[in-house]
C-alpha cells in the first residue's frame, strides 16, 4: 500500500475524501488491473487484510490490557473503569462525545458496529502483558489493544501489536522511549513524557528552591525511571543544580530504607523520587518516617520532589506526607474546561468518585481511535493510522492538542502540581493543587532529539 496521508477534510458519505479516491485509484492503475471500489468499512478491492481486518459481524472488539495486579494495580483499576465508560459512550452517546472537536462519533457504535471488549491483566510484567495481548488478538480477534501503566509493559505490547498489525493506543506510559527510540508505526501515545516533565518542572523547582541545589535521585529500574531521571537531571542542571547521585531501585521494592540511608549520608539537599504508583507511596512514606522532611542540608531545608504525580498516589501517601511536594500531572479532575467536566461528571455518576489522570488518558485514547476509524471510513489499520497522524483536536481536557505524525506523541498542555496540606483539602479526593498550567508551545520539543523510526504502514 502506498504511503499516502489521508485528507481529513471533504469526506464523502462513504467516509472517503476525494483525495483518498484519487490516490488509491492511481495505486490501482500502477499496481493491479482489477477495478477498485470504495465502500464504507472496505479498503481498495476488498481483499487487503492485516491483523484482524477485515471485520465481520455486527460488533467490533477492543482489548483492554491493564495491570490488575502488581505495583500499578490501583492505576490499572481506574484505567479499566474509564475504558468501560468509553465503550458505554461510544455505543449510547454522552461524555466527551459532546465536546470532542472535530469528531465523527455519533454514539451508535463505530462504523455502524457496536463496540464490545475483552480485558486482560498485564500483572505489571512485560512477558505477562505480551501473553495477554496476544491472546486477545489471536483468540478474541480484537481490532485494537490499549492499556498499560508501566512504560516497559506499554513498549512490550507496542512491539507485539506492531508485529501483528494491530493498533496499540498506549495507556499511561511516561518514558521518553515509548515515542522515542521504541516508537512504532502502530503505536500512539496521548500521555505526556519524561522530557516534557523535566522541561516544565525544573524552572518551577529553581524558582521555589533556588539555583544552588544538589539533587540525589532514587529511580525505578526500567525504561520510564531511566528516562525520567535523565530528563530531570538534564533540566535541573540547566537551572544550575548539581547532581549528588542516582540509585536504581527494583520495581518490586517495598522498603527503600537502605537507599535513603545513602541519600542522607550524601551532600544532597533535594531528594528526587523517580517512582510511580505503590513505589512512590512507599519511598515517600519511608523518607518522611526517616525525618527527611525535617532535615537541613547545606544550610537549607531538604526538599522532596515527585516528578510524576497522580491523585491515587497522593491519596496513598497521605496529605501530611505530600504537603508542598512538587511534581507534574497530565490532567486533573478539578480542571474546569468543558471536556474535563463532562468526563468527570459521567465518571462520578458511574462510579461515585472522580477519575485519575490514568483514567482520563485511557478514556480519551479509546475515543480517538474510534473517531479515527470514522474519519478513515474503515477499520483498515493503515487508513486509521493515517487519520490519527497529525490530527489536531480539542475538547478532550488539555486544550488544543496535536497527535504528531512524526513520532505519534500528543503535544498538549500539562500541569505542575503541589500536594495540599490536610487543612487545605476540601474532600477526600482533593489532594493536589495546580501550581502552573504549562501550555502546549512550552511542552513541545523537536522529535528528532530522540532516535528511532516509526517503520512502514503494513503491508508496505
Amino acid at each position: 500500500m502506498t504511503d499516502v496521508k489521508s485528507d481529513k477534510s471533504n469526506k464523502s458519505a462513504s467516509g472517503w475524501s476525494r483525495r483518498d479516491v484519487l490516490k488509491a485509484s492511481s495505486v490501482g492503475a500502477a499496481g493491479a488491473a482489477a477495478p477498485m471500489f470504495f465502500t464504507k468499512n472496505a479498503w481498495a478491492d476488498g481483499h487487503e487484510s492485516i491483523g484482524n481486518y477485515p471485520v465481520k459481524g455486527s460488533e467490533v472488539v477492543f482489548g483492554f490490557n491493564v495491570p490488575q495486579t502488581g505495583a500499578y494495580a490501583d492505576e490499572g483499576a481506574d484505567e479499566l473503569r474509564a475504558y468501560k465508560l468509553a465503550v458505554k459512550h461510544l455505543n449510547n452517546g454522552g461524555g466527551m462525545l459532546d465536546t470532542l472537536k472535530p469528531s465523527m462519533l455519533s454514539g451508535n457504535g463505530v462504523l455502524g458496529k457496536k463496540v464490545a471488549y475483552v480485558t486482560g491483566d498485564t500483572q505489571t510484567n512485560a512477558d505477562a502483558s505480551r501473553t495477554s495481548a496476544r491472546r486477545m488478538i489471536e483468540r478474541d480477534k480484537v481490532i485494537m489493544v490499549t492499556g498499560g501503566s508501566s512504560s516497559g509493559i506499554a513498549i512490550a505490547q507496542q512491539y507485539l501489536c506492531n508485529e501483528l498489525g494491530i493498533i496499540f493506543m498506549c495507556g499511561l506510559t511516561h518514558s521518553n522511549d515509548t515515542t522515542g527510540k521504541d516508537k512504532q508505526r502502530y503505536g500512539f501515545r496521548h500521555f505526556f513524557n519524561a522530557h516534557m516533565t523535566g522541561k516544565a518542572l525544573a524552572p518551577v523547582l529553581s524558582k521555589e528552591y533556588g539555583k544552588d541545589r544538589r539533587a540525589f535521585h532514587l529511580t525505578a529500574d526500567y525504561s520510564w525511571g531511566h528516562t525520567q531521571q535523565q530528563s530531570m537531571q538534564e533540566f535541573t542542571e540547566k537551572e544550575g543544580w548539581g547532581t549528588a547521585g542516582n540509585i536504581m531501585t527494583p520495581l518490586k521494592t517495598t522498603d527503600f530504607s537502605q537507599y535513603l540511608a545513602q541519600v542522607m549520608n550524601s551532600d544532597a539537599d533535594v531528594l528526587v523520587l523517580n517512582h510511580y504508583g505503590a513505589n512512590m507511596v512507599n519511598s515517600l512514606t519511608n523518607a518522611v518516617n526517616f525525618g527527611m522532611r525535617d532535615m537541613q542540608k547545606n544550610g537549607k531545608n531538604l526538599e522532596i520532589v515527585v516528578p510524576l504525580y497522580s491523585r491515587l498516589m497522593a491519596k496513598g501517601a497521605g496529605s501530611a506526607n505530600i504537603d508542598g511536594v512538587l511534581g507534574t500531572s497530565g490532567w486533573n479532575w478539578a480542571l474546569q474546561d468543558a471536556g474535563s467536566q463532562v468526563f468527570v461528571d459521567a465518571f462520578v455518576a458511574e462510579y461515585g468518585f472522580p477519575p485519575s489522570q490514568a483514567a482520563h488518558t485511557c478514556y480519551v485514547q479509546t475515543l480517538l481511535y474510534a473517531n479515527a476509524c470514522e474519519m478513515a471510513g474503515s477499520f483498515y489499520p493503515p487508513a486509521v493510522i493515517k487519520a490519527l497522524e497529525d490530527f489536531e483536536f480539542d475538547g478532550a481536557g488539555n486544550g488544543s492538542t496535536l497527535y504528531r505524525g512524526a513520532d505519534h506523541q500528543c503535544i498538549k498542555s500539562m500541569l505542575v502540581m503541589k500536594g495540599k496540606s490536610p487543612s487545605a483539602r476540601s474532600s477526600d479526593f482533593d489532594y493536589l493543587e495546580v501550581v502552573q498550567e504549562v501550555d502546549r508551545a512550552t511542552a513541545n520539543y523537536d522529535p528528532s532529539i530522540f532516535p528511532g523510526e516509526l517503520g512502514p504502514y503494513k503491508p508496505a
